[in-house]
């Protein structure tokens, strides 16, 4: 089966000197969700607008459900739909207008039954008869993602989509994503909020500086990176931590009421029970003991500062 889209060697260079993309390879499988996290200015947008032929690539390819995008422009953008980040409707048109001219720009045929489904799968039929310009922040959100599937489109991108959109909205979308990945369509998403790539991904990118650091499944990825920190409260303060305690890497918190040991949660031997047993031997006291598993948002910060040498 062809991968929904496939990405080979792209490149982009803007006129400035900026490198925005550096030999991005990628390839996104069909029905599947998948997550490009970076921060600001990675090139996360940059490789959106290339795919959807608003910016042209300095080098490289990009293949859509097997249609090239520059070759067979207008088969390739067809299968695509596009939510941008920023809010950009027709403010005097109602929204039934504006959703029903946005399918016919890509040659579809009216189809009052899809149109009035897909509005209804977004909270949004009751409001077709509103101008947009009526209404509120998230339902504009909403009318975004109806016009960008209005023509059917077999890859949708998603970019930041629930920016500025409160909890139970969000949640809202959530689900929606879902929903269309079960139907068949292939989502990609860039996000700032990791707990929505830890919710939704199928698999995940990091993108950091335009280079593509990492692309893994979400489970293979949480068990290959993810932590374990066990936190010891202390019964007495401590000024250091005593060389007996050397064979393990601790960390004691500022005020000197807390040890820190993060441990591999695939190791063989995590080392907790020779620690306890160590301090024991030592004379050290603990009132509790609690452990914390990383999130894909340590994760992610720890890819992107060792990337580059950041310390965060």
């Amino acid at each position: 089966m062809l991968p929904a889209l496939s990405i080979a060697n792209l490149t982009k260079t803007y006129p400035t000197g900026l490198q925005a993309l550096k030999n991005i390879n990628l390839e996104i499988r069909d029905s599947e969700i998948f997550a490009l996290l970076g921060p600001n200015g990675a090139g996360k947008t940059t490789l959106i607008s290339i795919v959807c032929g608003i910016v042209t690539a300095s080098s490289g390819n990009v293949v859509v459900a097997g249609h090239d995008i520059v070759r067979d422009y207008r088969a390739a953008r067809s299968m695509i739909g596009l939510v941008p980040q920023e809010l950009s409707t027709d403010t005097f048109e109602t929204l039934w207008a504006t959703v029903k001219f946005s399918r016919g720009l890509f040659g579809r045929a009216p189809n009052a039954v899809f149109l009035e489904k897909l509005l209804r799968d977004l909270s949004l039929w009751e409001k077709r008869k509103d101008r947009i310009m009526t209404l509120s922040g998230g339902m504009k959100r909403r009318v975004m993602i109806a016009k960008a599937l209005s023509h059917q489109p077999e890859i949708l991108f998603l970019d930041e989509p629930t920016a500025g959109v409160d909890v139970e909205l969000r949640r809202d979308m959530w689900a929606l994503v879902r929903g269309l990945r079960d139907s068949g369509v292939t989502v990609v998403l860039t996000t700032h909020y990791i707990e929505e790539a830890e919710e939704m991904a199928d698999r995940i990118g990091v993108i950091s500086k335009g280079e593509l650091i990492l692309v893994e499944d979400k489970v293979t990825l949480m068990k290959k990176l993810g932590k374990k920190q066990l936190t010891l409260q202390l019964q007495e303060r401590m000024s250091e931590i005593p060389p007996g305690l050397g064979d393990w890497k601790l960390r004691l918190t500022a005020d000197g009421t807390e040890l820190e040991y993060s441990f591999d949660i695939n190791a063989e031997r995590t080392g907790i029970s020779a620690l306890l047993r160590r301090m024991g031997d030592l004379g050290i006291g603990y009132k509790d003991l609690n452990t914390h598993q990383s999130s894909l948002e340590d994760i992610f910060v720890s890819l992107v500062s060792d990337r580059h040498g950041v310390r965060t």
